[in-house]
């Protein structure tokens, strides 16, 4: 691609994203979204964060993990357990990494 082909894809790619982001604070008056498609986008957060973990946790290099002695699964399941019993989001990064580490750099899994 020449370097105008590429300047001209950046401004289009970020005026686009400008224009659907910013589409809602554009407009003068309140759109009305309807009761069941607001209570749907109050998960879409959890939605993606899932997205973009779960595959991390059971997958490598795009298929699933063969045995149990990963460490990625162990850091996950003390994580989930640190939250259910104590509601804290730092907590639950900090058992996870605190499992995790020692497993990977100690036991090399």
């Amino acid at each position: 691609m020449q370097t105008w082909e590429v300047a001209l894809a950046i401004v289009g790619l970020a005026a686009i994203t400008v224009l659907t982001r910013g589409f809602f604070f554009l407009s003068e008056r309140e759109i009305p979204i309807p009761v069941w498609l607001r209570q749907g986008l109050r998960y879409a957060p959890l939605a993606a964060l899932a997205a973009v973990v779960v595959p991390e946790i059971v997958m490598t290099q795009g298929r699933l993990i063969g045995t149990l002695l990963d460490a990625r699964l162990f850091a996950a399941a003390a994580g989930a357990a640190w939250f259910w019993w104590r509601r804290d989001i730092l907590g639950t990064i900090l058992t996870g990494m605190a499992v995790l580490l020692p497993l990977r750099l100690g036991l090399g899994w």
